[in-house]
């Protein structure tokens, strides 16, 4: 039986930030938007231009029997650089810098858990923010599945961003 779920994160660039995503069994669905400001409805160009407080994020919707909240996040911190809290390799300003958003106390836990375990590891602190989820805005419609519908320019994107090397 089913068992779906959903989460958020921002990761930067949210074409760069869902495409791992779209390998994995069990993530039914990538969707890119906006999240952690006030504005409504923001649109691309005022989150670019740093005129919300929202980030570019990603919001997942997958079946937990398959994959889980943990494995997740394995992926997310495989493909962030947490200990940059002014965006993501080359994109800078508040609207490409990282978070994951709870929803409930249960999440929260989880979230702080995997975040000590991962600075133990590594010796280093996360910069990561931890957020109450507030409304997640869909991105206008060219920005869904951008990396499944544009291959080649998305390969140059993840190259240029420094986020691939060639």
């Amino acid at each position: 039986m089913n068992k779906e779920k959903y989460c958020i994160l921002a990761g930067g660039c949210f074409w760069c930030a869902s495409k791992p995503y779209y390998e994995y069994d069990g993530i039914m669905k990538v969707y890119s938007g906006y999240c952690g400001g006030d504005e409504i409805n923001p649109t691309y160009e005022q989150v670019k231009k740093q005129q919300t407080k929202h980030m570019e994020s990603i919001k997942l919707i997958y079946d937990e029997n398959i994959i889980t909240y943990k494995e997740i996040l394995d992926i997310y911190f495989e493909t962030i650089d947490p200990f940059d809290d002014s965006g993501q390799f080359i994109d800078r300003g508040y609207s490409y810098s990282t978070a994951i958003f709870y929803q409930n106390d249960e999440m929260l836990k989880e979230i702080k858990d995997y975040i000590k375990k991962y600075e133990i590891n590594v010796n280093k602190k996360v910069l990561v923010k931890i957020l109450p989820e507030n409304e997640f805005y869909m991105a206008e419609e060219y920005h869904q599945d951008f990396a499944i519908k544009n291959p080649e320019e998305m390969e140059k994107e993840l190259i240029e961003s420094g986020r691939k090397t060639k």
